[in-house]
C-alpha cells in the first residue's frame, strides 16, 4: 500500500484539485466564446526557469513556436550532446561546453552560429559551434499532464521530470506547452501535438537547406545568399533566421519518441495516429515509438478497476470527470469520444496493426489502469510491440507528481523506459552506444 505521507497528500491535493476545477467551470461556461491564444501554465503553479548553460548536466530554453496561440516548447539538450562523434584521446577537452556568460567579445568561434553567420550578439548559454563535431541525438516529445486544465511544459515538477528523461535517455526532449482547457477544449491541445510534430519536420528542413546554402556562400562570397542586417542581427534568404540551433547541430529527428503522461498520453496518441497518416510526408521526422505513462483514458463501459478503485488516490474518477467536462464541448461529452477511450467503435485514423511500438506504465492503485492495459493487449493482437510495466503500490503520476519525483520508484520508472526505448533509437550496430 502506499505509504501514509502519500495517503495524507493525497487527500489535500484532490481537495485543492477539486476546488481549481469547480471554480474553472463556474467562470468558463461553454456558451463564453473561446479564447484562440490560450494559456499554457497557471499563474499560481510554481515554474522553473529555463537555463540555457549545463548546470546539472542539461540545458534548457523556451521557444513560442505559433505566434497565433500560446503553444511552446522547451527544449532539453543533455550535455551528452556535445561528446564528439568519434573517440578522441583528450576526453576532457571534448566534453567541455563552449559556454559564453561574459559580456565581453567573444571568440571569432563563438561569435558564430551553426551556420557561419557572424557579428551575432553574445549569447549567455550554450552556442554550438560550427567547427566543433557532436553526436546526433534522438528527439522525444514529451506531453505533461495535468488533467488537461493544469501543469505546463515550464512546470517545476515537469522541468525536473524532463532533465531526468533526457540524461537517462540520452535525448533532446521537447516538452510541449499545449493549450490548457477550458479556454481552449478539445482538439486544441491534440492539434498543438500534431502542429509541434510538424515544426520540428520544418526545422529539420530549413537546417539541410541552411547547411547547403552555408556551403554556396563560401563559393559566391555572398552574392546569391544575400545577406542582410536587421538591428544587429544577420539573416539568411530562406529563413535561415528561424532555424533553432540546437536541434540543427544536434538533433535527429529520423529517430522521435513520443512519450505522454496521464492526460498527455492521450495526445501522445492521437499524434503517433496522425504521424501514421502522414508517412512520408513528415520525412525526415519519423516516429518511431510511444510511451504512455498511466494515460488518462476512460469509457462508457466500466472496467474492473473503474469500479473497485474509483476513489483511488489523488486523480480519482469523480476528480477526473471534471476534468473532462471542462476539456470535451458539451455537446460532444461522451466518455466513449476518441479523445477518451483509445478503442471507442467511432475512433478514426489508421487500423491498430500501423502504430508505432508502445510501451504502458501502469500503476498498481490507479483506476484507469485497466484501460490501458486492454489498449496494450489490442496492440498486441496485431503484432505491435506494446509491453506493459506495472508498478506495484504506485498511484496515478506516480513517477511524475512533484512530492513522489526523488522516490527510488520515480527513478527506476525513468531507468526502465529507457531500457524499452533505446532497443528503437540506437543506431543498428550501435546498439550500447548510449
Amino acid at each position: 500500500m502506499p505509504s501514509v505521507a502519500v495517503k495524507l497528500y493525497s487527500v489535500f491535493f484532490k481537495l485543492l484539485l477539486k476546488h481549481r476545477l469547480q471554480s474553472l467551470i463556474s467562470i468558463s461556461p461553454d456558451h463564453a466564446p473561446p479564447d484562440s491564444f490560450g494559456v499554457s501554465t497557471r499563474s499560481d503553479e510554481s515554474v522553473a526557469a529555463a537555463n540555457p548553460s549545463f548546470a546539472d548536466g542539461v540545458a534548457t530554453k523556451d521557444i513560442h513556436i505559433d505566434p497565433m496561440t500560446s503553444l511552446t516548447v522547451r527544449i532539453f539538450l543533455p550535455e551528452s550532446a556535445l561528446s564528439p562523434t568519434e573517440p578522441r584521446s583528450d576526453r576532457r577537452h571534448s566534453l567541455t561546453p563552449p559556454l559564453n556568460h561574459s559580456s565581453s567579445p567573444a571568440a571569432p568561434e563563438s561569435r558564430r552560429n551553426s551556420y557561419g553567420n557572424e557579428n551575432l550578439e553574445p549569447y549567455g548559454g550554450y552556442a554550438p559551434s560550427p567547427k566543433r563535431s557532436s553526436r546526433k541525438l534522438p528527439v522525444m516529445l514529451q506531453f505533461h499532464g495535468g488533467g488537461w486544465v493544469s501543469g505546463g511544459s515550464d512546470s517545476a515538477a515537469n522541468d525536473f521530470f524532463c532533465r531526468r528523461i533526457a540524461k537517462v535517455c540520452d535525448v533532446i526532449v521537447l516538452a510541449v506547452g499545449y493549450r490548457l482547457a477550458p479556454e481552449n477544449r478539445y482538439p486544441a491541445a491534440f492539434e498543438d501535438g500534431v502542429k509541434v510534430l510538424h515544426w520540428l519536420g520544418k526545422q529539420a528542413n530549413l537546417a539541410d537547406c541552411c547547411k547547403s546554402l552555408g556551403n554556396n556562400n563560401r563559393r559566391l562570397n555572398g552574392v546569391e545568399l544575400k545577406k542582410v542586417n536587421v538591428q544587429g542581427h544577420i539573416v539568411d534568404a530562406f529563413g535561415a533566421s528561424m532555424v533553432e540551433p540546437w536541434l540543427a547541430a544536434h538533433a535527429d529527428p529520423s529517430r522521435c519518441v513520443l512519450l505522454g503522461v496521464s492526460c498527455g498520453g492521450n495526445i501522445a496518441d492521437y499524434v503517433a495516429r496522425k504521424a501514421v497518416e502522414a508517412g512520408k510526408l513528415l520525412d525526415p521526422v519519423k516516429v518511431v515509438a510511444q510511451v504512455l505513462m498511466y494515460p488518462f483514458f476512460i469509457g462508457n463501459n466500466p472496467t474492473q478497476s473503474e469500479i473497485k478503485l474509483a476513489n483511488s488516490y489523488f486523480y480519482d474518477k469523480p476528480v477526473s470527470v471534471l476534468a473532462w467536462k471542462l476539456f470535451l464541448p458539451e455537446k460532444e461529452f461522451d466518455f466513449d469520444h476518441p479523445a477518451a477511450n483509445p478503442l471507442a467503435h467511432n475512433r478514426s485514423g489508421p487500423p491498430l496493426k500501423l502504430m508505432p511500438p508502445t510501451l504502458t506504465v501502469v500503476a498498481e492503485h490507479d483506476w484507469m489502469r485497466d484501460r490501458a492495459i486492454a489498449y496494450a493487449e489490442e496492440l498486441r493482437k496485431v503484432n505491435v510491440d506494446s509491453p506493459v510495466l506495472e508498478y506495484k503500490d504506485a498511484v496515478h503520476e506516480f513517477a511524475t507528481l512533484d512530492m513522489l519525483l526523488k522516490t527510488p520508484q520515480a527513478q527506476a520508472c525513468a531507468e526502465d523506459i529507457a531500457i524499452w526505448v533505446k532497443k528503437y533509437i540506437s543506431l543498428r550496430g550501435h546498439e550500447f552506444s548510449y
